[in-house]
C-alpha cells in the first residue's frame, strides 16, 4: 500500500485507542490489528509467550519473534533499550503497534513479574508519546 493510499487512524479499528496506551487486547482480533498497523505504516510487533514459563522464557520468546539484535541482553531494562532509543536514533519512525499474546500466569512468571513486563511496555509508550509517536500495545493472558 502506498503512503497516498494509507488509511487514516479514524478509519481503523484503533480510532478510539489513545495513541499511547498499554492496554489489555479485549475485542481486538490479532489479524485486525496487524491490518491496522499497515493501514497506518506502523511497526508490527507480535510475540506469543504461550510456551512461555519463566521470565527468561518470556524474554527469549519476545527476542525471537520481535527479531531483537543479538547483543539483546535478555533482561527487562535490555528489553526496554530494544524498543526506545536505538530505534529512535535510527530515524524518524511511523509508529508502533505491539502485541504480547498469552502471558503466563503461572507461579514462575508471578504476578510481580507480569506488572513489570507490562511496565515496560507502558514506559515506551510513554517514551514514544514524548516523540509525538503513536505507541499501542494490546496484552492478553493465558
Amino acid at each position: 500500500m502506498s503512503i497516498d493510499t494509507k488509511l487514516s487512524p479514524e478509519t481503523t479499528p484503533l480510532r478510539n485507542v489513545r495513541t499511547n496506551i498499554v492496554q489489555s487486547i479485549r475485542a481486538f482480533h490479532v489479524p485486525d490489528l496487524q491490518a491496522a498497523a499497515t493501514q497506518l505504516g506502523h511497526h508490527f510487533l507480535y510475540a506469543n509467550l504461550g510456551g512461555a514459563q519463566t521470565k527468561q522464557d518470556v524474554l527469549d520468546m519476545i527476542a525471537q519473534q520481535f527479531t531483537l539484535p543479538a547483543h539483546f541482553g535478555k533482561n527487562f531494562d535490555a528489553l526496554y533499550d530494544c524498543i526506545t532509543d536505538p530505534l529512535h536514533k535510527s530515524g524518524p519512525q511511523p509508529g508502533f503497534i505491539v502485541v504480547l499474546e498469552q502471558i503466563p500466569t503461572n507461579a514462575k512468571f508471578d504476578k510481580e513479574s507480569r506488572e513489570q513486563l507490562l511496565d515496560i511496555f507502558r514506559d515506551a509508550a510513554d517514551y514514544w508519546g514524548d516523540r509525538k509517536i503513536p505507541f499501542r500495545c494490546f496484552y492478553s493472558f493465558l
